[in-house]
């Protein structure tokens, strides 16, 4: 991963960093780690959104390997740097366009506000550099702010825009998608579709018609399902997986607004809980603040090492 975006990841962790080293830094100046150090060490990881899982297999590592023994704040960082990354090294997994395909269909879900559309847009840039040929479906068809965001970054990025009227269905507007893009050789379908989940029901059976309709056109699309978590929202984001696996096969997920967010830590307790593959995260604004995801460099950013 280059320096530059590792300093914007820190950067962007910077708020999460300060709740997790201040605690850290309180308790632990020169200290016995005893029973006592280990209870407030517990409390300051939950604290930081690294949910209780996570916070006791840490305490329960450190408790073996380390307790009754005289410890700085300094290696407490760079202990728990390390053990976070071995929790998170089993989920790094980038997400690699299969170039055989013709098309690679992403299907894009997850509530709306979470960054959907923008990570769409970020990926067609990102895949139009690597020399791959996107094509892009506005599947939200709800929010006419959401067509045009993808229309303007269709433009930004030269990749065509299947889209349609308010209210429009998503499903007709995939299969079209997916005649189009085999059609022009497209390398990459990105399939953005609405995400109310006020309505569950109604949500589940709009995505499971979109998945029936790919299907007819291609028996093998969606090729991935892509969930896309706004950081911002901690705990909520774990809820927020529970629910859309009931509803489709998430083969990723993408973190966003890293930057905007104290609650970092999140990401550890998703991969904790759901043992899914993290594919990048999303620390600002432009196209090359997402990036894959590094489980040491995280890590490192996450803690301040």
């Amino acid at each position: 991963m280059a320096l530059g975006f590792f300093s914007r990841l820190k950067e962007g962790l910077a708020r999460s960093t300060q709740k997790l080293t201040e605690g850290i830094t309180a308790v632990f100046t020169k200290r016995t780690l005893d029973d006592a150090a280990l209870e407030e060490l517990e409390e300051i990881l939950i604290a930081a959104d690294l949910g209780t899982d996570v916070a006791a297999r840490i305490i329960a590592n450190f408790r073996r390997t380390r307790f009754g023994r005289e410890i700085t704040d300094q290696e407490i960082k760079t202990a728990l740097a390390e053990e976070i990354a071995a929790i998170l090294a089993p989920v790094a997994h980038p997400l690699v366009i299969d170039r055989s395909l013709k098309p690679h269909v992403v299907l894009v879900v997850g509530v709306n506000g979470t960054g959907k559309t923008t990570t769409i847009g970020k990926l067609a840039q990102q895949y139009r550099d690597q020399g791959l040929k996107p094509m892009l479906v506005a599947g939200d068809t709800f929010r006419a702010a959401a067509v045009e965001q993808l229309q303007i970054w269709g433009q930004r990025t030269g990749a065509p825009v299947i889209a349609a009227g308010p209210g429009a269905d998503a499903a007709g507007l995939a299969f079209d998608g997916i005649t189009r893009a085999r059609a022009e050789a497209a390398d990459v379908l990105l399939v953005d579709t609405a995400g109310r989940l006020h309505n569950k029901a109604a949500l589940m059976d709009e995505l499971s018609k979109i998945i029936r309709v790919m299907k007819k056109q291609l028996p093998e699309a969606p090729h991935s399902i892509l969930l896309v978590l706004d950081a911002t929202t901690g705990q909520n984001a774990i809820q927020q997986v529970g629910v859309f696996k009931e509803m489709v096969d998430i083969t990723g997920l993408v973190v966003t607004k890293l930057d905007g967010s104290a609650r970092g830590g999140i990401v550890v307790a998703l991969a904790e809980a759901y043992n899914l593959p993290v594919h990048a995260v999303g620390v600002g604004e432009q196209a090359t603040d997402l990036r894959p995801f590094d489980p040491m460099d995280y890590a490192r950013g996450l803690v301040g090492t």
